[in-house]
């Protein structure tokens, strides 16, 4: 049966798809709506949504498979525990694994759950700092859509990331610690401050696991089992509590999830959450009170809570592309950030290979991200851009406009910086 009529016959459900040519996976996906999803790689902007690696994926493919999920937190756990699987060869040369995103647990009294970029697992084995690592799961291809999980996650499993475990010198003095701000608002369960103990804890972190693993259907029948024994032993509370997180499970409210997987769909950039365009700009006189800052905008609209401010460390003289590296190199260390498709900078071809050879360093060779520069005259006004000719016409308003944000940007954190010091 052609492509195009298998597609037809999709849900209109979340799940994961599965291009194939024969038995071979060639490519998976997690989607909102698998209809639309998959309808998505026919249409005729595909090449410039996705590229060419993509649009031969396709022509090579002649047949979908797919999962349906209950939820979109659990299609996009179930993505990656595909993609680990199989190893698809247009998901593994599309991005390596140093940039991709994992989910760990440390190896502790109290473990930790924590997100991490593959680049630091690569050098340091099984361990994340001074801590081994006990699992880890991954990698997850989009480390805005699995840190948003996490928060979903959390509420319905609170655990621990950073706060220190209380130990109580005696069972009289126990609950006497201040609980901190996680545990406050529900998303520890009380680790820093001694109202659980390790053993209640490491349920908490196996039924994580189970989860992480794709395994929710075993993970409510353990969940029944207990919450029956509870009853059954006339406690109550406890038996309440695993009503309640069972509950929790059959309604996973992934509301922020869904906002975004629907913007794979309808974005200009089909398969990101949303077209993020970053622009960089360095400021100083002379080399002296050298700062930078990024501006940001997604799906065309500015986005001013992620603007950032850098004060450059490395470079002493008046070396810009120098502190140009200095700054993507800091911003790409924030894997809680979502990856730029697009990076405009101030100058020409050499700008240009600086900025490529950092996102290659912390993003891999084939990071697929667009760069464009503007090249100015000696009055700081754009003479010409430099780049893909393909984004530069479907973006030359929004790269003007974020060029001049990100020079009024860094000029003004310079003179105020200077200003403190006069």
């Amino acid at each position: 049966m052609p492509l195009i009529e298998q597609i037809k016959k999709l849900p209109d459900l979340p799940g994961v798809y599965l291009f194939k040519k024969g038995k071979e996976i060639l490519y998976i996906g997690k989607a909102t709506s698998l209809k639309d999803r998959v309808r998505s790689y026919f249409s005729d902007d595909l090449i410039n949504t996705r590229g060419q690696f993509i649009v031969d994926m396709v022509l090579n493919a002649d047949k979908v498979d797919y999962f349906k999920t209950d939820s979109v937190l659990e299609a996009l756990i179930l993505e990656a525990n595909l993609i680990k699987k199989h190893q698809p060869k247009y998901n593994t040369k599309e991005k390596d694994d140093r940039s991709y995103n994992f989910v760990v647990i440390t190896k502790e009294n109290f473990p930790r759950v924590m997100l991490v970029r593959g680049r630091e697992l690569e050098n340091s084995g099984d361990r994340i700092g001074k801590f081994k690592i006990k699992h880890k799961f991954g990698p997850y291809p989009n480390g805005s859509a699995i840190k948003e999980g996490l928060k979903i996650i959390r509420k319905i499993f609170p655990f621990r990331d950073k706060c220190v475990p209380y130990e109580s010198p005696s069972p009289e003095k126990a609950i006497k610690a201040k609980p901190c701000f996680n545990r406050q608002i529900g998303l520890c369960p009380g680790v820093c401050s001694g109202e659980i103990s390790k053993i209640e804890y490491g349920e908490t972190i196996r039924n994580i696991k189970f989860f992480l693993e794709g395994k929710k259907k075993a993970l409510m029948k353990k969940l029944e089992r207990e919450m029956k024994g509870y009853g059954k032993n006339l406690e109550f509370e406890k038996a309440d509590k695993i009503k309640k997180t069972l509950f929790a499970l059959k309604h996973i409210q992934d509301v922020a999830l869904i906002k975004k997987s629907e913007k794979e769909i309808t974005g200009i950039y089909a398969g990101t959450l949303a077209l993020r365009m970053e622009a960089y700009d360095v400021a100083h006189i002379g080399g002296t009170n050298m700062v930078g800052g990024i501006v940001v905008m997604e799906n065309g609209e500015l986005k001013k809570s992620d603007y950032r401010k850098f004060k450059i460390r490395s470079v002493k003289s008046s070396n810009d592309t120098a502190a140009l590296k200095e700054i993507l190199d800091r911003r790409l260390k924030h894997n809680e950030w979502q990856s730029p498709n697009i990076i405009i900078y101030d100058g020409g071809i050499a700008q240009r290979n600086a900025v490529d050879e950092v996102l290659k360093k912390n993003l891999g060779k084939n990071h697929g991200v667009k760069i464009v520069g503007v090249v100015k005259d000696e009055k700081h006004k754009p003479l010409k851009i430099v780049g893909e000719e393909e984004t530069i016409k479907r973006h030359k308003k929004e790269i003007l406009l974020l060029n001049g944000e990100a020079h009024r940007f860094a000029i003004g954190f310079h003179r105020r910086l200077r200003n403190n010091f006069v």
